[in-house]
């Protein structure tokens, strides 16, 4: 996956959260499962990121 789809996901999955937060509450089993998806595609990213900054570092 690169780097524009994975921001592309994070996007959506921040705008389901909002969704669902604002119509279950934010401590509803939706708005969690949303959340914690929100984060795993979060660390990918800095995973993704943070890899290339180390390999840009030794270069």
């Amino acid at each position: 996956m690169n780097k524009q789809d994975l921001l592309l996901l994070i996007e959506q999955k921040r705008r389901e959260l909002i969704q669902t937060a604002m119509r279950n509450g934010l401590n509803s089993a939706s708005a969690i499962k949303y959340s914690q998806e929100l984060d795993s595609l979060l660390n990918e990213y800095n995973r993704l990121y943070e890899s290339r900054l180390t390999l840009n570092r030794q270069a």
